[in-house]
Formats: structure tokens, sequence, C-alpha cells
């Protein structure tokens, strides 16, 4: 298992995927998206996982509502926007290889680590 949690910012969903981890001695990355900007390819597998671009947006508070990103509805500018500002990016994305959730989905890390374990 290699475990990575992409993060802008440490909000309570963040908390939890970390605390998820830790409690079950997985070891897990944190990827803060302030220094370490997603490639083209990471967005397209984020927005695959997510069944769209759109839903990989951030749009939750005012500040995340003053992006353009927020307001756009086509995947090709989504996907651009989001390589230019990742902090736009809703929190936590967790990744374990190819196998991505957004948000928190502690079912499908159990069912990673079920997984790992029996391999």
């Amino acid at each position: 298992m290699n475990i990575q949690i992409y993060a802008s910012k440490k909000n309570p969903d963040v908390l939890k995927a970390e605390r998820f981890f830790k409690e079950r001695r997985i070891p897990f990355q944190t990827v803060d998206l302030k220094k370490h900007r997603p490639g083209e390819r990471e967005l397209q597998l984020f927005a695959k996982a997510a069944g769209s671009a759109a839903a990989l947006v951030d749009r939750t508070g005012m500040k995340a509502l003053e992006r353009p990103v927020a307001h756009m509805s086509t995947e090709s500018l989504i996907l651009d926007e989001l390589l230019n500002d990742p902090l736009a990016l809703v929190s936590p994305i967790v990744r374990n290889g190819s196998a991505v959730t957004i948000g928190v989905n502690e079912a499908v890390w159990a069912a990673w680590i079920n997984a790992a374990q029996k391999a």
C-alpha cells in the first residue's frame, strides 16, 4: 500500500483521513497542495474517480466561491484551472496507487487495507 493524502488545508475531513490510517498503523504521505501541484495525469485520475472534474472543485465557503473555477462547467477548462490553482481542489483526496477517493470514504479505505493484508 502506498497511501497519499492530498490536502490544501487541515480541515476536519483531512484530519479524519489521517486519523483513520494512523489508528490502523498504515503509513501514509500527506501531499501539501500549496507546495506540490498535481500533474495533468493525476488530475485526470482524480476526475475519473470523482465522476467529473466539476466534482473536484471545492465550492464550500465564500473564499472558494470567489475562484473562477467554482463557476465553470466545461471539463477541460476546469482541469486547466485546477492545474494552475490546486488549492481549489476539494480535500482530502486519498490515493492508493491508481485507486482514488474524494473526501472521507472509510469503507473503501478499509477494503484497501483488507486487500493488502490478504495479498
